[in-house]
């Protein structure tokens, strides 16, 4: 059975909309070594839709010396969408139905990783059914007020630090696991 991670570029408020405006400042071979790692350890990818149509539009044709275009267009992609339609990106799949079934099956059916990328709303989605193994913020350091935010306050979450890493470009690396016990259950201590 693969995990499911959620990996994404976040600001310190939390916004995840758009990092190829925000995040390129910050980028260095540490991240790149992560990212292009991620990459390759990795089955599949699982998406939203919103997040698939960025991807597809700028992914298709790169080319680069170490192959992490190749890869990331070569590996299957599982798009999550309401609004299905013909998905011209190599590789993709359109996930219909109830979609935390089908990601338990997928997590069944791979022996890697399975990474989301970006798609806030898919992981709020799949949160409340705890099915993602692992959540991989790039904490970049950056305020920008607005844009989609990772978390909502419908969002609840008990979530583990199991690593961290500062790069030298500021950007911090959180990796956590979900929590013995889910948000829903934790009482808190009286006073």
């Amino acid at each position: 059975m693969s995990r499911l991670a959620a990996t994404l570029f976040i600001s310190l408020d939390g916004v995840v909309e758009s990092p190829e405006k925000w995040s390129f400042p910050y980028w260095n071979d540490e991240i790149g070594k992560f990212k292009h790692d991620e990459t390759f350890s990795s089955d599949a990818l699982l998406l939203g839709r919103v997040t698939y149509e960025g991807f597809a539009a700028s992914w298709p044709g790169r080319k680069d010396p170490e192959g992490f275009a190749d890869r990331f267009n070569n590996i299957p992609k599982h798009v999550a969408t309401r609004t299905p339609r013909k998905l011209e990106w190599n590789n993709s799949h359109v996930l219909k139905g109830d979609i935390t079934a089908k990601v338990s099956k997928l997590k069944q059916q791979t022996g890697k990783d399975i990474l989301i990328h970006g798609s806030p709303g898919l992981i709020r989605s799949l949160m409340p059914h705890h099915v993602i193994d692992e959540y991989r913020l790039l904490v970049y350091p950056i305020i920008l007020g607005r844009g989609k935010r990772l978390f909502d306050e419908t969002s609840q979450a008990n979530l583990k630090l199991v690593e961290s890493k500062t790069y030298d470009t500021g950007v911090v690396k959180l990796v956590y696991h979900p929590a013995s016990k889910p948000a829903t259950e934790i009482v808190p201590k009286q006073k």
